[in-house]
This record gives structure tokens, C-alpha cells and sequence, in this order.
């Protein structure tokens, strides 16, 4: 598939087709990693995967131990 470079702004874009867009699991505001490669002369791009925030895994944990008893009770219902 063939895309035109555009631009916007000071810069220059490429539009991603929607349908890969879809299939690469992308969308609007989502971060993406760019590598280039000068020797091949190529461009890809790849999402970033999500992570995890350490403090609010170590809050949830936490959380959990403090009222253990009552979550179980609530799933119990």
C-alpha cells in the first residue's frame, strides 16, 4: 500500500489506514514506538504495551490484605 507524506504543522505525516490501524490494536491518543532503520531505509512502528503502575499495584495489594475478609464475604452474595 502506497500513502503520501503530508504536512502538518512543521512536521510530516503518514496516514495509517484505519483497517490497520484496527488490526495493530491502535487508537486515537494511543502511544506508539518508532524505529528506523537508515540502512534498509525503513520505518515501523509498533504499539506500546501498557504498564503497570507499581504504586498503584502496591496500593491495590494493600488494599486487598486490609479487607480481605469483606471482599470475600461480598463475592460470596
Amino acid at each position: 500500500m502506497t500513502q503520501k507524506v503530508i504536512k502538518v504543522g512543521d512536521s510530516l505525516a503518514v496516514v495509517i489506514p484505519k483497517r490497520s490501524l484496527k488490526d495493530l490494536g491502535i487508537r486515537p491518543g494511543d502511544r506508539v514506538n518508532v524505529e528506523v532503520d537508515k540502512k534498509l531505509q525503513k520505518v515501523s512502528f509498533s504499539p506500546v504495551t501498557k504498564e503497570v503502575d507499581k504504586e498503584l499495584l502496591n496500593w491495590t495489594r494493600k488494599f486487598i490484605e486490609r479487607y480481605r475478609p469483606a471482599l470475600e464475604a461480598l463475592a460470596d452474595k
